[in-house]
């Protein structure tokens, strides 16, 4: 197994920086005193967006602009850099976008996986020591397993291409760790919810619309199955298990979860509750084109590994993290911001 240089100030490299993930993972890292460089999409460092999260959220972190497909500027950024971490979080995160864009997924959150890893076997060769490198896998590759609670030996049933695609990933990391002795982790991370999720996400649209209702701006939430059951959780609470998993001796795979899984009718339970709304009834309606192609019923996390060998267990609850991206949403809409100002934890 190789290992780091003695002597080196603590270095981590985060693709995806100003996602969801990477900007709780990148103050993590920050607050631990590390130097951290984050990678953004090229072009998307001027989008209102990402521009918000990068200077609002991302203080004291080095941005560089990387396409996740490009495998020589990947090299490039390696070799310039020569991390002491990898935090492989930029990529297609969307389950229900995947299946009108298949190939872009495959592409980037399947083949850009096997060129980073490509990189690290030569670099390794080059200098004799290799960064440690995680990988964050989905509990939507167990699909519809019959197996619940699901462990890290679970088998994989994909029901997307989504899914699909962060299996082979999963399988890939996997692979060159026992083949090449590369420090290589992941982590499969269960449903993990923040302020900062787009609104492209179910718990965010849920969130989003009830801020609107409750400020007289929307008479109604959208919605598919309201049956489907997460396990959902916070993201800073995941972001310090990522951190943790590459402090090991030894590289191993885990679990990130709560343990219990929910209807997203709860979610919106909350939601309404949370805006002091009371029941949602009368407000839903249920769109059939919002159905999946092939949905995924019921998928929750055993995180018994990783409280024993990491020292984890969620700091949030699942309301705590619901009500909180409700009064998030709230303030956002009352102040016509789209950033979530001081607001990224619920404490």
């Amino acid at each position: 197994m190789s290992t780091r240089p003695a002597g080196r100030t603590r270095s981590a490299l985060v693709t995806g920086v100003a996602g969801q993930d990477g900007v709780y993972l990148a103050r993590h890292l920050r607050s631990l005193g590390y130097h951290v460089v984050g990678t953004l999409r090229p072009g998307s460092r001027w989008a209102p967006l990402t521009l918000g999260r990068a200077y609002a959220y991302l203080d004291g972190v080095q941005l560089v602009d990387l396409d996740q497909r490009d495998h020589e500027g990947w090299a490039a950024v390696l070799e310039g850099l020569q991390p002491d971490e990898i935090y492989n979080l930029a990529g297609f995160s969307s389950v229900g976008a995947s299946w009108g864009h298949a190939e872009v997924v495959a592409e980037t959150n399947g083949l850009a996986v096997l060129r980073m890893l490509e990189e690290l076997v030569a670099f390794r060769d080059r200098h004799g020591w290799s960064p440690r490198f995680f990988q964050p896998s989905s509990s939507e590759m167990f699909g519809t397993s019959d197996q619940q609670p699901q462990t890290e030996g679970t088998p994989h049933h994909p029901r997307s291409p989504y899914a699909a695609s962060k299996s082979f990933a999963h399988h890939l990391v996997v692979n060159y760790r026992e083949s090449y002795g590369l420090f290589t982790a992941t982590g499969t991370l269960y449903n993990h919810e923040s302020p900062l999720r787009g609104e492209q996400f179910v718990t965010r649209k849920i969130t989003r619309s009830v801020a609107e209702i409750a400020l007289g701006r929307r008479d109604e939430v959208v919605l598919g199955n309201l049956d489907v059951r997460r396990d959902w959780g916070f993201a800073g609470d995941y972001a310090v298990a990522m951190q943790r998993m590459l402090q090991l001796d030894d590289p191993q795979d885990f679990i990130v979860a709560t343990g219990t899984s929910r209807p997203l009718a709860e979610v919106v339970e909350v939601a309404f509750a949370a805006a002091g709304l009371g029941s949602p009834e009368g407000y839903l309606r249920q769109d059939p084109a919002l159905m999946r192609p092939a949905d995924v019923a019921d998928l929750v996390g055993d995180p018994t590994k990783a409280r024993e060998q990491l020292g984890w267990t969620p700091s949030v609850s699942f309301e705590q993290v619901i009500e909180h991206m409700v009064r998030v949403d709230v303030t956002r809409l009352e102040r016509g911001v789209e950033d979530a100002g001081d607001y990224l934890s619920p404490a």
